[in-house]
């Protein structure tokens, strides 16, 4: 073997340790990127839980029945071919994302439903545009539907429920629809809508 084999040279060595130095900086960036991400995803999650339970509290001190979904139907995937199932909520597998209300709930909230006097629907109950995952919000429409023919007066707002009462061929049977989701649960909280505020300005 001649002393060329044998041994590398200084220049060839220079390079493996800056390649090596490299590697190891850009694998430390990324380890303190991803450690960064999941400090800013736990505190996310603990100001949203934070959050929820100050809502319960509230809802509990007013007296308020405040229902949250206890099955849903879950998928591995944000797609209409997801194979799908029916899951207890506090069973959601951690590679399964909820993508719809499940039976037990659409039986809880048609219950509640048919109690109310007036109903202020926002938002639909899951991805109804797919149809593995548009049973919740499409029932949840026949109910409304259902108890304003019975007397209710019934608000549907936002374009994604209104688009799901049309869906269901029941606009018709909806007291008031309106295209404004989060300006028509502002209006009902009592903030002042600027155009609401224009039109009924005096001169």
């Amino acid at each position: 073997m001649q002393l060329a084999e044998a041994f590398q040279s200084p220049d060839s060595i220079r390079k493996q340790i800056a390649d090596l130095a490299k590697a190891t900086k850009d694998h430390l960036e990324a380890q303190a990127d991803l450690e960064a991400a999941q400090r800013k995803a736990d505190a996310s999650l603990a100001a949203a839980k934070s959050e929820a339970e100050k809502i319960l509290a509230d809802a509990k001190a007013r007296h308020f029945t405040f229902l949250l979904p206890v099955d849903h139907v879950v998928a591995p995937e944000f797609k209409a071919e997801a194979p799908a199932k029916i899951v207890d909520v506090g069973a959601t597998p951690a590679d399964q994302m909820g993508l719809d209300i499940g039976p037990k709930t659409i039986a809880a909230y048609s219950a509640e439903i048919a109690k109310a006097n007036i109903i202020v629907w926002n938002g639909p109950m899951g991805v109804f545009e797919m149809p593995a995952f548009a049973q919740g919000t499409l029932e949840i429409a026949k109910a409304v539907a259902a108890q304003t023919s019975a007397g209710a007066t019934s608000i549907v707002g936002g374009g994604d429920s209104v688009a799901a009462v049309h869906q269901a061929g029941l606009a018709d049977k909806i007291s008031h629809i309106s295209t404004g989701g989060g300006a028509s649960l502002e209006f009902l909280e009592g903030k002042v809508l600027p155009g609401v505020e224009a039109l009924t300005e005096k001169h």
